[in-house]
């Protein structure tokens, strides 16, 4: 019994001696805080802001114009739109356009390609007398490779009809 007295004596003097013989370190220690008080924090990585994100035109208007049977001119209530986005344009110098001018089925394919880039060509002057610089417009026709309906009504051609407005 002695031994073993002797020798759970010889691990607990051996435990207290280890845990006392080494200073403590770390962040938390008083001594640590107070001789790094004046050092420079760690500095952190700063990511730059994402850029803003690209305006697709003015809230709240349409993006496109339509035009009537054979015309390429604006019509009068859709004259309120040119207006919007030539104003939009004005406000963001860095803005740019492309006017695509699209043409029902109708008629052979370089009839509506030019008609579609009179069409085009009819929303760009109406920008640039709104004060929009020409060389920030973009006018180009697709003709007919690009509907919007496929169907053979009066509705659906409409629909194909039309300059619309891309901001790139």
């Amino acid at each position: 019994m002695k031994k073993n007295f002797q020798t759970l004596t010889i691990v607990a003097l051996g435990a207290v001696l280890v845990g006392c013989a080494a200073p403590k370190t770390g962040r938390d220690d008083a001594t640590y805080y107070y001789s790094n008080k004046g050092a420079a924090a760690p500095v952190a990585k700063v990511e730059p802001p994402p850029p803003p994100p690209v305006q697709n035109g003015p809230a709240g208007v349409a993006k496109i114009v339509y035009f009537d049977f054979d015309r390429y001119n604006i019509r009068p209530g859709d004259r309120n739109v040119v207006e919007a986005h030539a104003g939009f344009m004005r406000n963001r110098p860095a803005s740019r356009i492309v006017i695509e001018g699209h043409t029902d089925q109708r008629g052979g394919r370089e009839y509506n390609l030019a008609l579609g880039q009179r069409r085009a060509d009819s929303v760009q002057r109406a920008l640039t007398q709104l004060g929009v610089p020409a060389e920030r417009i973009e006018a180009i026709s697709w003709g007919v490779e690009k509907p919007a309906s496929t169907e053979t009504t009066e509705e659906g051609y409409q629909l194909n009809r039309r300059a619309e407005f891309s901001y790139r």
